[in-house]
């Protein structure tokens, strides 16, 4: 089953991640490397990235016309700070794959299975 971990960013897990000293930081780094890397080996790990928060834009279309508008507000308390697709036995392997993101002591994670729309009509 595919499934997709949402990893988020809050006001909150920012003032964490900026309270962190360099070594922590780079700690969290390693501990990312090292799960993706046995991800990979596993075949479990499909992709996995960050996101930049400094810029993103919502579209939509309404009556024919194309409408978008710029973001990230300030308002908003969350943001898509990165994602793991992945491919994964259960939806228990996901979940604890996703306790083992370093954000995850920090911020939110999400797991989400994809749906398969592969036999749906075009």
């Amino acid at each position: 089953m595919k499934i997709l971990i949402l990893i988020y960013s809050d006001p909150e897990s920012q003032r964490t991640w900026a309270g962190l000293s360099d070594a922590q930081r780079t700690e969290d780094f390693g501990e990312y490397a090292e799960l993706n890397a046995e991800l990979a080996a596993s075949g479990e790990l499909i992709m996995a990235e960050a996101l930049d928060q400094s810029y993103s834009s919502s579209v939509m279309v309404r009556q024919g016309k194309t409408i978008t508008t710029d973001g990230p507000f300030d308002d908003a308390d969350e943001q898509v700070a990165g994602f793991y697709l992945l491919e994964c036995t259960s939806r228990e392997r996901a979940i604890e794959i996703a306790a083992r993101i370093p954000d995850a002591h920090y911020a939110r994670v999400e797991v989400r299975p994809v749906l398969d729309l592969s036999g749906q009509a075009t």
